[in-house]
């Protein structure tokens, strides 16, 4: 039954997604081609969602620093994306991640283990990301940057998204050996 309650929040999710997905006219490919390379090559979802996440992280981590006045070194893969275009990435990236997670969940025999992993790992770069969002907004608003300001919005609401549907997920998920109580080994010898 929660995996049903799962399965319908994400697939709620993502029509809301989908009905607001339309990227801006003449933006680029939210992923380098060496994000892109890994991430075909990472058959497991926990891997797959791992990096997308570190893609994601990097995009509003370069998004703060050239709202910062940092300019990209030459060669680094963000140089020539503006801070409008890393922040579509991002929204784009957690996209991806919760289709990805959401096809993982409806395969029948899917590695349960793996998707617990990749629902940790969302939660966690979640948490993170919505700390740098926050950041990205005040610099926006403080410099008076409408467009970023209107997209660290919507990155922002498929961030606390993702994350909501990680916890419920994350809930959902039978505990890990490690996680349960020990049980203390009976004693062999005979009390006095």
């Amino acid at each position: 039954m929660k995996v049903v309650r799962l399965l319908l929040h994400l697939q709620l999710l993502s029509g809301v997604l989908l009905a607001g997905a339309q990227q801006r006219p003449g933006s680029k490919e939210y992923l380098t081609q060496d994000e892109i390379t890994k991430i075909q090559d990472a058959q497991e979802i926990d891997l797959r969602t791992k990096l997308y996440m570190q893609a994601a992280a990097l995009r509003l981590k370069a998004a703060e620093e050239r709202l910062n006045g940092k300019e990209s070194a030459p060669g680094d893969p963000m140089e020539f994306f503006s801070v409008e275009d890393m922040l579509e990435g991002y929204y784009q990236i957690m996209r991806s991640v919760m289709i990805n997670l959401d096809d993982a969940y409806q395969k029948p025999g899917d590695d349960r283990a793996g998707i617990g992993k990749a629902l940790k790992n969302l939660k966690e770069s979640t948490d993170r990301a919505l700390k740098d969002l926050e950041i990205i907004k005040a610099i926006a608003e403080e410099k008076k940057l409408e467009d970023v300001w209107n997209l660290t919005n919507r990155a922002l609401d498929i961030a606390r998204g993702a994350r909501e549907g990680a916890e419920l997920g994350l809930s959902d998920q039978p505990a890990d050996a490690k996680d349960k109580p020990k049980k203390k080994k009976p004693s062999l010898t005979v009390p006095p």
